[in-house]
């Protein structure tokens, strides 16, 4: 995760919050793709934002950019690297990037230059504290190191640009340090378009220049940068009236002895407090009713405020980020691994997510350059992404409370994006098989991580009616008409089409829901809905092994040339589906699965053994499944795979494609859709399931595949993408430590254990409740550190839990009884950690 010289090229490291844009931190240092205004930015600068410094030395001085060489394409501009890219100002030879999510680390050096600069920049991420966590600020700190035998008076710089064509800085002081607070004074503070920035140094010895001088051409660096090289102390320049994209400058001056190093620290803030649907607005007859107050905005008056907090926190902010950073890198899994889930936790902290005013998240799939790509917390999409249930609960469950209150019908069938402002009306598309039922799954995985089943009881019918709908009278599609537990009729997925006819992929979701829904209404006394439930998954889960395996895989029963398979989901009125699915010159139905060897044909089993559901499919056919998954998927290289489809992956890259057709099986003239593509939410996810049933060598090089594709040279290790940069679905990475820690939870229970997929000694990050901590098995002794607030247990769970010979709870012995791979002991909060001892 250390990146230097040409792998240093596409990176650009997401700083900001959840739910507020974020900047990124480019690979040399300089800042990239703004995107703090309330829309995805990709690409852009603001003027010429950056740290510089300033060295002198007896008579000798030397200024410098705190950036290493330029990372644009140089070949792309018709009239030059642009200006503001700061590669024609003094700047660093040698520079290194540390991206350990969620901190970044730079390292700028240069042979005969006195001072080596070191960069921490974060923005906090602390599991389970939301709203800290949600800031809208970048946090930095520069450790300058004098190299020299030579005492060093050093200025060190931050400039910021305000946008704004009427904008108006203002300096500060703040507890002995400085700051700028910059306005955008043509736009009232109601207006969507309002924003304002706020920079602040904690130097005791900072300069604050609230304008650089107004001129025309390159006036304005030109005179900047002769005051920072060539003056004492930067003039405190001011103008009586709002000017148009003027940079102001924060300098801290500093003297650094011989062999000596200091630390500055800086923080930047925003604040654009009104968030508004840009994308259908043209849909909503009363433009006031198209906006909402973002979050944040909530908590803090304007960017000043939010800038004072952090710097007031930055020692708390930053011990807690790091904790739960060193904590992650620490794990017993491959380099590799660790960097495929720590690099997806930004997807958290880009403009693919927001916070709506009541703290609620509401999520793209991703984005695109300037505008989100497909809205509404896309169930089917965010079916994938485990990060958020497990580090941030409450943020997860705000999800499901916005789908049941907003998003869900009388006759059960939910739309599976969430239209906003929230109220507005439901979208009309017809259901979702995997993304309603897999709603139906994740009630029931946040029932079992919070243990609150009060807030099971108030939407259970909500609940249970998204799982009726299969065989609902008012379902159109009819999914499971006969109520026999096997999913049959006009089933649309994520891969935005339409399956007629069995598949293990859809089937596999089914059966887990009606599990699911069982265990729920079993604890709710609801007897007879259990029975019912329980009765159709038996049916159900032996037809699937039964009849959609065909010896090598599981796949789909379908006759393409059947078009009387379409007929029955056509009226007189509406005859779109031949229309839209029938191939007349083949003879066939289109985009089906067939006989292909589709990579998500056992994802329920990958969603079940995260949440601790008994297995759905068979054993030994499991086994062969995974295998044939890994021979016919898994491509080494690129070269000669015919890709129709996005290009994820070129070349000799290697990946796990959507849907192979082994030779001995007719691929149909026009299969599934994305069929040859490589996309890293669905390739983690089977390669989860791979590690789950013991493939590990086989998971870790599906994984690396993944993250040799996002180098830094080629693509951005911190945006893996998909439909749009910054793609929920990759958080599917996080699944990765649930399942070789072999994390088992159950809160209802006051219960967790580990059951880790590899033998002997190891360490892992858990979460889940109100807390996190890690685990640690060493020497016949396992520790449960807690990390956050106090865990309440009843139960915990290991594989040599009947040969426990003693249980300390904060350094108190406790009595115990072991059975079923549990030690169980009376309720207790657990502060600090709990240690059990085996002979």
């Amino acid at each position: 995760m250390i990146y230097e010289k040409k792998k240093l090229k596409k990176i650009s490291f997401p700083l900001g919050g959840i739910g507020t844009g974020s900047v990124g931190l480019a690979g040399n240092g300089s800042f990239r793709d703004w995107e703090i205004f309330n829309r995805p930015n990709k690409h852009s600068q603001n003027g010429f934002t950056h740290f510089a410094l300033r060295v002198t030395q007896g008579e000798e001085s030397v200024s410098k950019v705190l950036q290493g060489d330029c990372v644009a394409d140089l070949g792309d501009f018709s009239c030059g690297t642009p200006t503001q890219t700061m590669a024609g100002f003094p700047h660093f030879r040698d520079v290194s990037f540390e991206g350990r999510f969620p901190v970044a680390q730079l390292r700028l050096s240069e042979e005969n230059f006195p001072i080596v600069a070191r960069l921490t920049a974060f923005n906090p991420f602390i599991p389970h504290n939301e709203d800290d966590s949600s800031l809208p600020v970048a946090m930095f700190e520069w450790e300058l190191e004098n190299v020299t035998d030579r005492d060093a008076d050093c200025a060190l710089g931050f400039s910021l640009r305000n946008p704004s064509d009427s904008g108006v800085n203002t300096a500060f002081g703040q507890n002995g340090g400085r700051g700028i607070y910059m306005r955008n004074t043509a736009k009232g503070e109601d207006d969507t378009a309002y924003f304002d920035l706020c920079m602040l140094c904690d130097g005791a010895d900072t300069i604050a220049e609230e304008y650089w001088y107004r001129g025309r051409w390159q006036d304005a660096q030109s005179v900047y940068w002769r005051n920072f090289t060539e003056m004492d102390r930067m003039p405190k320049r001011t103008y009586p009236t709002a000017g148009k994209n003027d940079h102001a400058t924060l300098v801290s001056y500093l003297q650094i002895p011989a062999k000596a190093c200091r630390r500055v620290r800086f923080v930047m803030a925003w604040n654009a407090p009104n968030m508004y649907n840009y994308w259908a607005k043209d849909e909503v007859k009363d433009w006031d009713d198209c906006a909402w107050k973002n979050y944040y905005a909530t908590l803090f008056e304007n960017s000043r405020a939010t800038a004072e907090y952090a710097m007031a926190h930055f020692d708390v902010f930053y011990e807690k980020t790091k904790v739960f950073a060193d904590a992650l890198q620490a794990c017993s899994l491959s380099e590799t691994v660790i960097d495929a889930i720590s690099s997806n936790l930004s997807v958290l902290k880009s403009p693919t997510v927001f916070r709506l005013t009541d703290g609620s998240l509401w999520g793209w799939e991703g984005v695109h350059n300037t505008n989100g790509s497909c809205e509404g917390s896309c169930q089917h999409v965010w079916n994938y992404a485990y990060a958020l249930p497990f580090l941030f609960p409450r943020l997860e469950r705000s999800l499901r409370d916005v789908t049941l209150k907003y998003s869900l019908g009388a006759d059960g069938k939910s739309s599976f994006r969430i239209m906003l402002p929230l109220g507005r009306k439901p979208w009309s598309f017809r259901a979702c098989v995997d993304g309603q039922m897999g709603e139906v799954i994740k009630c029931y995985r946040e029932w079992k991580i919070s243990g609150d089943t009060e807030w099971l009881r108030a939407n259970a019918e909500g609940i249970f009616s998204m799982l009726e709908y299969a065989w609902s009278p008012e379902n159109p599609d009819r999914w499971d008409a006969d109520m026999d537990g096997v999913m049959e009729g006009r089933q649309h997925h994520t891969l935005d089409m339409e399956l007629f006819g069995p598949s293990a992929w859809l089937e596999g979701f089914y059966l887990l829901a009606l599990d699911c829904g069982a265990k729920m209404a079993e604890k709710l006394g609801e007897a007879e809905r259990a029975k019912k439930y329980r009765a159709m998954y038996e049916n159900g889960r032996a037809w699937m092994n039964e009849h959609l395996f065909n010896g090598e895989y599981f796949c789909q029963k379908i006759d393409l040339g059947d078009m009387g398979v379409l007929e029955r989901f056509g009226t007189e009125e509406d005859q779109s589906v031949g229309t839209s699915y029938w191939n007349a010159e083949a003879g066939q139905i289109k985009y089906q699965i067939g006989d292909g060897c589709i990579i998500d044909q056992m994802l329920a089993e990958w969603h079940g053994a995260i949440i601790g559901a008994a297995p759905i499919f068979d054993a030994e056919k499991k086994r062969k499944a995974l295998e044939s998954l890994y021979r016919y998927n898994y491509v080494s290289s690129m070269r000669d795979v015919e890709n129709m489809w996005r290009l994820f992956a070129v070349d000799d890259e290697a990946g796990t494609i959507i849907c192979s057709y082994p030779d001995r099986f007719e691929k149909p003239i026009i299969p599934i859709p994305y069929c040859e593509e490589v996309m890293t939410g669905f390739e983690y996810a089977a390669a989860g399931l791979m590690l789950a049933n013991g493939y590990t060598t086989e998971c870790e090089t599906m994984v690396k595949a993944i993250r040799d594709r996002y180098d830094g040279e080629k693509r951005n290790p911190w945006d893996e993408i998909e439909c749009g940069h910054n793609y929920a679905r990759t958080m599917a990475s996080y699944a990765l430590m649930l399942l070789w820690s072999g994390f088992a939870f159950d809160m209802t229970e006051k219960y967790v254990g580990f059951f880790p997929v590899t033998e002997g000694d190891g360490q892992y990050v858990w979460s889940v409740g109100n807390t996190w901590g890690k685990v640690c098995f060493e020497a016949k002794k396992c520790t449960l550190a807690v990390r956050g607030a106090p865990l309440t247990l009843a139960a915990f769970g290991l594989k040599d839990a009947r040969s426990v010979t003693l249980a300390r709870i904060d350094g108190e012995e406790i009595a115990f009884d072991a059975c079923d791979g549990k030690i169980r002991f009376a309720e207790c909060s657990i502060a600090n950690e709990l240690v059990v001892q085996m002979p």
